[in-house]
């Protein structure tokens, strides 16, 4: 399979409009007619998000989580907006102490954070859109009320929960199950109490204010409205968690009141005229800056075609992924100008030796002593159960298939603004479906640890630390460049290939996409059970034999997957001097899309 060229619209007397690249056709397609309609980038950006939500359901939803980065020619500082909703503040580690919980469950109503998805498409709407809701809701609108064709691993995601649905999540059931069956792959389904929803939210936007006045109706009525007041007596009821326990949640409307999406500074790096900019250490993103600093400070031209190329990327990966487990979090200070000091590098870079690590190595940045929690060293235990389908991300599997995972979408206007966002959570299995608004509510309090005195602990009012995360980056001071890529914890380790390859190598978009993909997990995972798997390399059998071969030499635990499996990376791209656009998509689990004009 040869890589395709990279989808290029070129600047004609018509005029270019620009360039979406998204997990669904169906968000592309609605994206981009914002943009041929006369909106801009985040116009496009918050209508695909909202289709994302109607069609792919057990990827993200509007009860989910969202953090996007923008900038534009007119305004080049990258800047995040994070949709990432804190812990209630009712959840308490001794209210889950008082049930017997020695952890937040992997599903149901107490994984719970506050939803800040919605809030988060309505601030980017208001603050750098030029449409109402109600244009860019249309499209979302349209395929709730009147259906659009169900997925395969939608339908495959719904029988693996079936069971649950009719026994104890009877909402969902009565949603997603026909005659106790899901819907037949490609056939037409609808959710109507969301359309309904829709429909009083646009209802809310008054046409004799201003257009941000109108989408601050829409978010009252959302937070502080019939929304918020759904979702309080909701989780009154009481559901099946993961771990058994049939319990109530502890969000109210107060806790969603009290929620606003927040704009904020991104963390960036400055790399041979590169700016790479990514979300706070309230996420992973940041990793993603310390991995290639660790991979400059070895000295080292990376041929990630070979296996001293993949080895010393893995090897930067563990000990980055080490510093996210002991550093990073919303709960507690976090070091990060010591964290990203390129002298810290340095000295990490050191323990990168000939053979693979087994060990999870934090660093002590500024000279501080690091400190894991106490589950993350133990491990989940010989009774954990792995194969629970409500728990932990829905990821991309080992062998590729994907049963759900997350949304990303990255869009490029004809003006240079671009967006690159990552909805997720929500998901149809990750809690019980509320009839009374029409969507689920999220499970990301799973990634906080309910041991207190670390950055990750659970604590009411602070952000889980997600592992959604987008990427901007600008060339000498001019945004050129959007990408990200659902995976979970292989977010930035699959971005960090794409953009050495992009970057460094200069490999066009498409091919860059396409290029073998790898990954550890040899670090505490994000989701439950927040297993690690010592020396595991995940990677694809196009690395080839003799590649694979001496990985396994140096010690690594070479787990080989099929050619095209790993990696879901989105990108669009616009060059300053001609403006030309261009796009690209994951070719893997035939879920990616670009389209432009």
């Amino acid at each position: 399979m040869a890589p395709d060229p990279t989808f290029t619209t070129r600047p004609t007397l018509t005029g270019t409009f620009g360039m979406v690249s998204s997990t669904h056709w169906l968000a592309s397609q609605s994206g981009m007619r914002m943009l041929e309609m006369g909106g801009n980038a985040a116009d496009g950006a918050v209508a695909a998000g909202l289709v994302l939500q109607v069609v792919e359901p057990h990827l993200n939803g509007p009860g989910g989580d969202l953090p996007l980065i923008v900038a534009s020619a007119e305004d080049p500082t990258p800047r995040v907006l994070c949709g990432q909703g804190p812990a209630p503040a009712g959840a308490t580690p001794e209210h889950f102490a008082a049930h017997g919980l020695d952890r937040v469950p992997g599903s149901g109503p107490l994984a719970t954070a506050v939803p800040g998805a919605m809030e988060a498409w309505l601030v980017l709407l208001r603050d750098r859109g030029t449409m109402t809701f109600a244009e860019v809701a249309a499209p979302a609108l349209d395929y709730a009320r009147h259906g659009h064709p169900v997925l395969e691993r939608v339908s495959s995601t719904i029988a693996s929960v079936a069971q649950l649905f009719e026994q104890d999540w009877t909402t969902s059931a009565d949603q997603w199950l026909i005659n106790g069956a899901p819907p037949r792959p490609g056939s037409l389904v609808t959710n109507a109490a969301w359309a309904d929803t829709l429909e009083r939210l646009i209802a809310e936007e008054p046409r004799d204010v201003s257009r941000e006045q109108g989408i601050d109706a829409v978010r009252r009525a959302w937070s502080q409205g019939f929304v918020a007041e759904a979702l309080e007596a909701f989780q009154r009821r009481a559901f099946r968690h993961s771990g058994g326990q049939v319990l109530p949640g502890v969000l109210t409307a107060q806790d969603l009141a009290e929620f606003t999406a927040s704009w904020e500074d991104a963390a960036t790096l400055e790399r041979d005229g590169w700016t790479i900019a990514k979300t706070g250490p309230w996420g992973q993103g940041p990793t993603l800056l310390q991995t290639l600093q660790l991979v400059d400070a070895t000295q080292d031209e990376l041929d990630l075609d070979s296996a001293d190329g993949v080895h010393t990327l893995a090897e930067a990966w563990k000990l980055a992924l080490a510093d996210r487990e002991a550093w990073y979090g919303d709960s507690a200070h976090v070091p990060l100008d010591d964290l990203l000091d390129s002298r810290y590098a340095a000295s990490r870079a050191d323990l990168i030796g000939a053979c693979a690590s087994h060990e999870v190595r934090p660093g002590s940045p500024g000279g501080r002593e690091p400190r894991l929690a106490a589950l993350a060293v133990e491990g989940p235990g010989e009774d954990t159960a792995y194969g629970d389908p409500t728990s932990g991300e829905p990821t991309v599997q080992r062998d590729g298939v994907t049963r759900g995972d997350t949304c990303h979408v990255d869009v490029v206007d004809r003006w240079g603004m671009l967006v690159s966002a990552t909805p997720s959570g929500g998901w149809l299995q990750s809690s019980p479906f509320v009839p009374e608004v029409g969507f689920a509510l999220g499970s990301r309090l799973q990634m906080m640890w309910l041991e207190q005195g670390l950055p990750s602990s659970l604590v009411p009012g602070r952000r889980p630390r997600t592992t959604l995360s987008p990427t901007l980056v600008l060339r000498d001071g001019v945004p050129v460049l959007a990408c990200g890529t659902p995976g979970g914890d292989q977010q930035d380790q699959w971005q960090s290939i794409f953009l050495l390859r992009h970057l460094d190598a200069g490999l066009p978009l498409q091919a860059a996409i396409d290029a073998p993909m790898f990954h550890t997990t040899s670090f505490p995972g994000s989701f439950h059970p927040r297993a690690t798997e010592p020396g595991v390399l995940v990677a694809e059998s196009r690395l080839g034999t003799d590649v694979l071969a001496e990985l396994r030499r140096r010690g690594h635990e070479v787990v080989e997957q099929g050619p095209w499996t790993l990696g879901r990376m989105c990108a669009v791209a616009r060059d300053p001097e001609t403006g030309v656009l261009s796009g690209a998509a994951n070719p893997r689990g035939m879920q990616g899309y670009a389209v432009g004009r």
